[in-house]
């Protein structure tokens, strides 16, 4: 089992910055990717962007490219997403999510695809 903790967010005005943390803890060696969806009131959850943690490579949905960044401190088992140039239609619940060994080539950006689930953090953008 993976145990997910999000933080960091918050109200920002249009044009602001904030960055949101994920905790990892459990079997955090079983991870294999993790990544950040969103869901807007009545709305889909949809994928944001994703880290493989064996490659380091990234993903990013053309929504937020040039915007959102992803980073890891490996030495705390923590994800962050700087999230700059924000924008009222960012507003969203953000979650963090993990995929482990059993589900490598699986989906990268379908949310049934990532078997571990924070509770999800409160981004509101101002206009």
């Amino acid at each position: 089992q993976v145990q997910l903790v999000e933080s960091g967010g918050g109200l920002v005005q249009a044009g602001g910055s904030l960055r949101l943390s994920c905790a990892a803890s459990g079997r955090t060696d079983s991870m294999y990717a993790m990544g950040w969806f969103r869901q807007a009131p009545g709305k889909e959850r949809e994928f944001v962007l994703r880290l493989n943690l064996r490659y380091g490579s990234t993903d990013y949905a053309d929504s937020v490219k040039g915007r959102f960044t992803i980073s890891r401190d490996n030495a705390k088992n923590t994800m962050y997403l700087q999230m700059n140039s924000l924008k009222p239609e960012d507003t969203a619940a953000y979650y963090c999510a993990v995929q482990d060994n059993t589900m490598v080539g699986r989906s990268t950006t379908r949310s049934y695809a990532y078997k571990y689930w924070g509770q999800g953090t409160q981004v509101t953008v101002s206009s």
